[in-house]
């Protein structure tokens, strides 16, 4: 289970340093070295998984292909910007160039621990959502009690 979140620079090779507490999730590949999964992720910002962790989400979209062009679709973008990525042996993370431009990392990116996946914002992007919705965490109470939020709220928007 990852949590919390922590401030990190790229560097000129587009490295960026991932913490102990994040590796820690983490399984070795055949080599010992930490292995993990970078994607694109929602809102702006990529997804970080365990090996493990991504054969959940492999399962999950692998059953949908057959749910229509829009399932497969999401497929095609998921995994076309999947990348499987070894840390080197000072805790580096390579982020590919086509993921950096998709989520326009420059150098600051912010790593939000989000208990199965880690999420990778470009900083400036992490605090203008900061920035807006932090206040709304009290309303999002909902969520984590399993109400519907949409439905709670039109209702209480009658």
């Amino acid at each position: 289970m990852w949590l919390g979140e922590s401030t990190h620079t790229l560097d000129n090779k587009n490295r960026v340093f991932l913490p102990k507490r994040l590796q820690d999730g983490l399984e070795r590949g055949p080599e010992g070295n930490l292995t993990a999964i970078l994607t694109r992720g929602f809102e702006g910002c990529l997804f970080l998984f365990s090996t493990v962790g991504f054969q959940a989400v492999l399962e999950r979209l692998n059953t949908q292909a057959f749910e229509g062009a829009d399932a497969r679709l999401m497929q095609r973008l998921f995994f076309s910007s999947s990348n499987a990525l070894e840390l080197d042996s000072a805790g580096r993370l390579l982020v590919p160039e086509k993921l950096k431009t998709l989520v326009g990392i420059d150098k600051e990116v912010v790593m939000v621990g989000v208990i199965d996946r880690i999420e990778i914002w470009p900083a400036e992007a992490w605090r203008q959502l900061e920035a807006k919705h932090g206040n709304d965490f009290d309303r999002l109470d909902r969520v984590i009690c399993g109400d519907n939020p949409r439905a709670s709220a039109r209702v209480e928007g009658t």
